[in-house]
């Protein structure tokens, strides 16, 4: 306990990392307030009898912490921005321009950018509308309490205000503040959610379900933790290879493989993060969907749209897996570039003991692929179907949410990723702090502190 708040008085002992930190909670303070804030024209009164939202619209909900079911000027947070960028990532691998533009460096970083941006406007423009139409007007028609043409020009307009300040917030909050902006956004929508999930968990267990709550507790303690503790373990599987050392010996000699500089690929278990659950979060509403506007006709639809409705289905969660499964190979295969990395080995001069530089070096490094991105892909499907396994349980939906999925990758990735991040910050402290009084061991002769 005493080294806890020994780090945190390090912490705020050192100015940047204090204001860094200070300035990314004033941001994260300014989004949730936002999300409270009702788009203009609508009665909040009314809008709270239509319920929370269900399917890829209750995922939305969890990761904009509930500004989606508010009908705020945050509604579609940072979410627009998230599907452009993973447009222009896709064009990035397939189209020459956008593959030129990426190797043009800084200025191609800052024209992608500009793209992304475009995109994320006329994204947004169309959410908007499909959002106003589909959630708003449509089914809550009461709660619209001036001229429809207008309130719904205006709250598109207002929505992609928004949705362009969170991008905006993100960025700074990634330049100025501590972690990712943009995924900071996201994880305090997530985390925003849960002390109501718990006490609408406990008031449904009551008093003679302690017990049985105190247990659900438990549980969800140890998933967190073992998923922490495999994300930490196998974030990275290193791949050994040889790497030679010009002008050893004497006679200025290479060393043999034995003796050379041994180095690692840094080939992640899941290149793909939570893309593929969110990639196959968004395609499985579309069976229920589609076989809905059949179901008056044929048995077999609306067996399809009775059975695909319901998240806690074996045939949801086995289509649900598949296509993580799927997902996440696809995606992994258009982020890791085998030949790229055989090609920069070979630059560098490295090569992998045993295996030819080239082509058989690629195909070793794409076979490695291969085999670790099996247990990351099945891994991903495990924990995106256990909320099903926890709901069939008899917990709380929206509690159930946190045993798994797409909110649980999200939290523990971004709060390892900031922790990393603040740690870095108290080791450089630390290392100039030694520079400066000279104590460091094994340096001779004076030392220019700039």
């Amino acid at each position: 306990m005493n080294k806890f708040f020994t780090t945190i008085k390090n912490i705020f002992s050192i100015e940047e990392l204090k204001n860094r930190i200070l300035f990314t909670v004033g941001f994260l303070v300014i989004f949730r307030l936002g999300s409270y804030i009702v788009l203009p024209g609508l009665d909040p009164a009314m809008l709270s009898s239509g319920g929370s939202s269900a399917g890829i619209l209750g995922l939305l909900d969890t990761l904009l912490g509930g500004a989606f079911s508010r009908a705020s000027i945050f509604a579609l947070g940072i979410m627009p921005y998230i599907s452009a960028s993973i447009v222009i990532q896709l064009l990035t691998v397939a189209v020459p321009y956008f593959q030129k533009m990426q190797k043009e460096g800084e200025s191609g970083r800052k024209k992608m950018n500009q793209i992304t941006r475009l995109l994320t406007i006329l994204i947004t423009l169309v959410q908007s509308s499909a959002y106003i139409a589909g959630t708003i007007i449509q089914p809550q028609p009461e709660a619209v309490v001036i001229d429809r043409a207008f309130f719904t020009i205006s709250s598109m307009i207002i929505l992609t205000s928004g949705t362009i300040f969170c991008m905006w917030m993100g960025e700074r909050i990634t330049e100025k503040g501590i972690g990712n902006g943009i995924s900071m956004l996201i994880m305090i929508g997530i985390v925003s959610r849960f002390p109501a999930a718990l006490v609408a968990e406990s008031a449904s267990r009551g008093s003679a379900g302690l017990l049985l709550f105190v247990l659900e507790l438990v549980a969800l303690f140890f998933v967190v933790m073992g998923v922490v503790l495999i994300t930490q373990a196998v974030r990275r599987i290193p791949v050994q290879y040889a790497k030679q050392i010009a002008g050893a010996g004497a006679k200025g000699k290479k060393l043999s493989a034995l003796g050379a500089q041994r180095s690692y690929l840094p080939l992640k278990l899941n290149a793909a993060g939570v893309m593929p659950i969110i990639f196959a979060q968004s395609l499985m509403f579309l069976p229920s969907l589609l076989a809905s506007t059949l179901a008056d006709k044929y048995d077999w639809a609306n067996y399809i749209a009775t059975t695909f409705s319901d998240f806690t289905s074996w045939q949801y969660n086995l289509l649900f897996a598949v296509l993580i499964i799927v997902f996440t190979f696809f995606y992994t295969a258009i982020t890791v570039n085998p030949t790229q990395l055989a090609d920069e080995m070979k630059r560098n001069g490295g090569f992998i003991p045993g295996v030819k530089p080239g082509d058989d070096t690629a195909n070793y490094i794409s076979h490695i692929i291969d085999r670790i991105t099996l247990p990351g892909a099945l891994f991903l499907a495990i924990i995106a179907i256990m909320p099903a396994f926890a709901s069939m349980a008899g917990v709380n939906m929206e509690f159930a949410q946190f045993y798994g999925g797409t909110s649980l990758l999200i939290m523990v990735g971004v709060i390892l990723d900031t922790l990393q991040q603040i740690e870095s910050y108290l080791l450089m402290r630390h290392y100039e702090g030694m520079m400066k009084t000279g104590k460091v061991k094994g340096r001779t002769g004076n030392i220019a502190v700039a």
